[in-house]
């Protein structure tokens, strides 16, 4: 890597050509990333794309003025003194966020980079150049920073929540659901055929992991994401599996109580709040009527509840 004070003004233009052509592009992959989930700040992009794109144009005619059409290939990563830039652009789905804080950085780099060189020439042209440069992009650090902080659109707030919906509510519903209901049975027919607390206890703990864990893989394992949208396969199955255990563990933890009796009762009042909430998710996130949600949850609860003490008393 060559020390930044070594460069000549040659070099800094071709350096400068060169971060300002890398900053159009990265732009442009932000506007690519965000034009689906969120168009209003992917304009916004465009449009710092276009003024980067104009800054290189300004400075490729300075440079063939003065060195003529050949521009070494010098690049932000051969020189000392810049920071190393994690690439968000890469990801999919782009996070919003981690978009505009790299674009704020961005542009306070480049502007410090121009106010650095601006000092350090001689030339009288490429001096009130890179000084207008510096300007500018003082201007885009400020347009950076107000994306950071636009609101977003109706339409952008309705497509978000529709992505945390597809994203974390319908797994962690789905989970929530299975590990609520599914381990109903098991631990109401342990508890009404052993007498036994921690015998239940037991059991109850090993039905919440087990089904904490077959449901996180078929969750990661139904799709990538690619197509329906539905996010990383990775986060789906986590939170997935977890709401799957912590639904089971809910209603497991009050057979610590030594009396069975008791902690079945208390089992069953845990059972109604985990149904309750249920419910009520379903109603806020999924759209289905409050009195529908309640009793397509507490049917299926009543069910399998019934058929777990059905069997432990047989």
């Amino acid at each position: 890597m060559r020390p930044f004070e070594s460069l000549t003004e040659k070099e800094i233009l071709a350096l400068a050509i060169s971060l300002e052509e890398e900053d159009a592009r990265v732009y442009d992959d932000f506007a690519e990333g965000l034009r689906d989930r969120y168009p209003e700040q992917s304009v916004m992009f465009e449009a710092m794309r276009r003024e980067e794109d104009g800054h290189r144009h300004r400075l490729l005619e300075l440079y063939r003025s003065r060195f003529g059409d050949h521009v070494p290939l010098i690049r932000r990563q051969d020189v000392q003194g810049f920071v190393q830039r994690r690439p968000v652009w890469l990801s999919r789905p782009l996070g919003l966020k981690a978009v505009q804080r790299a674009a704020e950085t961005m542009e306070v780099e480049t502007k410090r980079f121009y106010e650095v060189v601006a000092r350090r020439t001689t030339d009288a042209g490429i001096r009130q150049l890179l000084g207008d440069l510096a300007e500018e992009e003082r201007g885009h650090a400020t347009t950076a920073e107000r994306i950071a902080h636009t609101p977003l659109s109706e339409d952008e707030s309705a497509r978000q929540k529709r992505l945390f919906v597809l994203q974390v509510i319908q797994p962690g519903l789905a989970g929530l659901m299975d590990g609520s209901i599914s381990t109903l049975a098991p631990l109401f027919a342990a508890a009404f055929a052993t007498q036994n607390s921690w015998a239940t206890f037991l059991i109850g703990i090993a039905a919440s992991v087990g089904a904490g864990i077959s449901m996180g893989f078929a969750e990661g394992l139904s799709d990538d994401g690619s197509l329906t949208g539905r996010g990383h396969p990775l986060i789906r199955g986590v939170v997935c599996g977890l709401m799957t255990a912590l639904g089971g563990l809910g209603h497991t933890l009050p057979y610590l109580i030594p009396a069975v009796k008791l902690a079945t009762a208390v089992a069953v009042g845990v059972v109604l709040v985990e149904l309750g909430v249920i419910a009520w998710v379903r109603h806020k996130f999924m759209d289905t009527p409050l009195a529908t949600a309640v009793f397509q949850v507490v049917l299926g609860g009543l069910l399998v509840f019934l058929a777990g003490v059905l069997i432990g008393i047989s």
